[in-house]
């Protein structure tokens, strides 16, 4: 049974993985100190603005970096409290890259490669289906919120389909009520996130 300390150990680490403002470290070392990604394009400290305003190999540094935090929230999450730490873990990476505290819990980015990592860690079998509906929706919708909606939504359905069907879900910690859990609230915070800075 998971004990309570341990995972709010679990939610403590993934969250403070999360706040490691990625894009805003690429971006100074790219340009040596002379732009500031909160301060230019769209403003958003995330790969997409960065490969807008810096170039695609420093946004594609971004987007692996801020997947990367994800991904180690989880399996730093999952050695400290098991399989629901791991789901703890990469969740809290999540809210930690849209909501960091050391900004007032603003200024974060929009969560979708966080958003990605988590996926990669503790759902990895659907990994690729979630990337194929991402650029998909993208291609036909043409707009980054209607496209990443499909995505989110695509990520909490895969989430509730492998539980029902009691599929395997590759490395990750298994199909249950944890990944449903995991699914809604990462979801839900990337939406909050896109439909906040709209």
């Amino acid at each position: 049974m998971l004990g309570v300390g341990a995972g709010l150990a679990a939610v403590v680490v993934g969250y403070l993985l999360g706040t490691i403002p990625n894009a805003v470290l690429v971006t100074r070392l790219a340009t040596r100190g002379r732009v500031d990604i909160r301060e230019t394009g769209s403003g958003n400290p995330g790969g997409f603005n960065t490969i807008r305003s810096v170039g695609k190999v420093w946004g594609a540094a971004v987007i692996l970096l801020d997947g990367g935090k994800a991904v180690l929230a989880a399996l730093l999450g999952w050695l400290i409290a098991g399989d629901a730490g791991a789901y703890l873990g990469a969740t809290a990476a999540i809210a930690g890259h849209v909501a960091p505290v050391w900004t007032g819990f603003r200024g974060g980015g929009k969560g979708v490669a966080a958003a990605g990592g988590s996926i990669l860690a503790v759902f990895p079998v659907f990994f690729p289906v979630e990337l194929v509906v991402l650029l998909v929706a993208a291609l036909v919708i043409r707009k980054a919120e209607p496209a990443m909606l499909v995505g989110m939504v695509a990520w909490v359905v895969g989430a509730v389909v492998w539980t029902l069907a009691g599929w395997g879900d590759g490395w990750g910690p298994g199909a249950g009520p944890g990944l449903i859990a995991a699914s809604v609230v990462g979801a839900g915070l990337v939406i909050a996130k896109f439909r906040l800075t709209a």
